[in-house]
């Protein structure tokens, strides 16, 4: 058994606290400074992690290992099964042809590509978040934005950054949920908060996706397109969050918004064709020609396949996400859910005794295998029907899987690791100490809240997981310095969803999507600013709120 101790060293948090983030500023530095590959500076992270558990937390060797052990089969699953399994789905389309047709169908909307960016990595990707999350948005929308004729680094930067505004009511709101049970408050109370927050970061996203394919000329050019993406996408997740249904609102907000930036494309393509033809003969063109404001041109498809499509085949290449979406919206119908949920089965990690300072076992000794239930599973069968649907031969079916496996091999390493490092972390607890430590600032933690948050899910990778470990913490924290609890718990969850793009479990689907393996370094540096960014923003956003001045905008 192992009692957790939250200052070993010299009875101080503050100087725990240092020693207790070193796992972390190692990885980071060598994602980030020395580029090392994010496998191998996973696995050094981790040794570290395990260094400090046992040489300064005084945490058993085998507590420790076992302790590791547990996060890296949550890594495989639920996590990678999930991953795996979409892309699997994606392999399948590849290889029958039905994905070029996709491909297609989306230049049919608009070839510009700072549209493009907006439909597939922000509203269909918030889609997949809705429904699947835990990285399956990020594996899907790079590979599409791939195939719409994106280079490999920039869709990977593009999909991650656009995977923030929907993460908290991510696989149907699963981090609200979870916020809720560790801390006691309302649901529907933390998804209000929370949709009065994120909706204002969800306004800006598009910009910067726009700014990130074609820079300040895409912004004066497209600026229209991404503002109706942004505020309807916004208002939609604020009004479904507070007055319709907390789990539908990533839903109802994604449709909405493809919807507004279809129609909106329409119309400016309806306006342009009314344009007069100009003297020297040439008609005014669908988006930025090459002569179009400054610098080089945005990145389009100058190739454009020209085939034509039947509307069986188009119907064929969106089914297997018709398909996904709808098993997903039968896994949520009550009886179904019941029927799935009584396969779960939740039991102690063998040999992992840990305890809290008060004597009570930490829950995150106890894992939950939902082999039926998780979404993994949910796109393995949604896989299994494609194959049907499209006649995929079972050998060719099989060799796809083999395929996938192949090319996420460093990925699943990568995962595996970061997750070993967060249970050690955890359960040793070196985050603990961190957060307590943030804690202890007093009315400044405001601030502060969304921090914390946003380094959760940088370690787990999960806007859940975060809510899990810090969401207790950050209401101990308000009750002690006099902050609203609701505000600072929600905050978690709205700073939190900045940190997936820098998390190195996200980085590795990222780069395993686009075949750039080992250059997840590369990715980090990228975006990184704009996850910093943004989370002065969202940090400042709570900290008004904590005041009159913004207080307003609370329910």
């Amino acid at each position: 058994m192992y009692v957790q101790q939250y200052a070993p060293v010299l009875g101080s948090l503050a100087w725990s606290s240092l020693v207790a983030a070193l796992p972390l500023l190692v990885l980071f530095v060598l994602l980030g400074g020395l580029r090392v590959r994010a496998w191998l500076a996973s696995i050094i992270a981790l040794v570290v992690s395990l260094l400090v558990a046992v040489l300064v937390y005084a945490m058993p060797v085998g507590q420790a290992v076992l302790a590791g052990t547990e996060g890296a089969v949550f890594g495989f699953f639920p996590i990678l099964w999930i991953v795996i399994n979409a892309l699997w789905i994606y392999r399948m389309t590849v290889r029958t042809g039905h994905f070029d047709v996709l491909r297609r169908s989306f230049s049919s909307v608009s070839d510009d590509q700072r549209v493009q960016a907006i439909i597939i990595a922000f509203a269909f990707g918030a889609l997949l978040e809705a429904l699947a999350g835990f990285g399956a948005p990020v594996a899907i929308c790079t590979v599409m934005l791939m195939a719409v004729d994106f280079k490999p680094l920039k869709a990977a930067v593009v999909a991650l950054v656009a995977n923030t505004a929907p993460v908290a009511f991510g696989a149907i709101a699963v981090p609200i949920t979870t916020l809720a049970q560790v801390t006691g408050l309302s649901e529907d109370v933390l998804g209000a908060v929370v949709g009065r927050q994120t909706p204002v970061l969800a306004v800006f996203v598009p910009f910067v996706l726009v700014a990130l394919v074609d820079g300040m000329r895409g912004l004066r050019e497209t600026w229209g397109v991404a503002l109706v993406g942004g505020l309807v996408f916004a208002v939609a997740q604020f009004l479904t969050s507070n007055f319709l249904s907390v789990p539908l609102t990533d839903i109802v907000a994604s449709l909405l918004c493809a919807g507004a930036v279809v129609l909106t494309v329409r119309a400016r393509r309806t306006s342009q064709d009314r344009v007069p033809v100009a003297a020297g003969g040439g008609v005014v063109p669908d988006g930025p020609g090459p002569d179009a404001g400054s610098g080089a041109a945005p990145e389009r498809d100058t190739t454009r396949d020209t085939t034509r499509d039947s509307a069986r085949d188009t119907v064929l290449a969106y089914l297997p996400y018709v398909i996904i979406i709808a098993l997903f919206s039968i896994q949520q119908i009550p009886p179904v859910k019941k029927a799935l949920d009584a396969t779960t089965a939740k039991f102690r990690w063998p040999g992992l005794d840990v305890r809290t300072p008060t004597g009570s076992q930490v829950s995150s000794t106890s894992f939950t295998f939902n082999w039926l239930a998780s979404a993994g599973s949910i796109l393995l069968i949604a896989g299994l029907i494609t194959m049907l649907v499209l006649r995929v031969a079972p050998r060719t079916a099989v060799s796809s899987y083999g395929q996938t496996l192949t090319e996420l091999r460093t990925a699943i390493v990568t995962v595996m690791a970061v997750l070993a490092l967060a249970y050690v972390m955890n359960l040793s607890g070196q985050t603990i100490t961190i957060g307590q430590w943030l804690a202890a600032t007093g009315g400044f933690f405001a601030i502060l809240s969304p921090v914390l948050g946003w380094l959760g899910v940088a370690v787990t990778g999960s806007d859940t997981s975060s809510n899990s470990l810090f969401g207790a913490l950050q209401v101990a924290a308000a009750q002690r310095s006099g902050l609203d609890p609701v505000l600072l718990a929600a905050a978690n969850t709205s700073g939190g969803v900045l940190g997936k793009m820098i998390s190195p479990q996200n980085l590795a689907i990222a780069a395993s999507a686009v075949g750039m393996a080992g250059r997840e370094g590369e990715i980090f540096r990228r975006v990184l600013p704009w996850s910093v960014l943004f989370l002065v923003g969202m940090a400042a956003l709570v900290y008004l709120q904590s005041t009159p001045v913004l207080g307003w905008m609370l329910p």
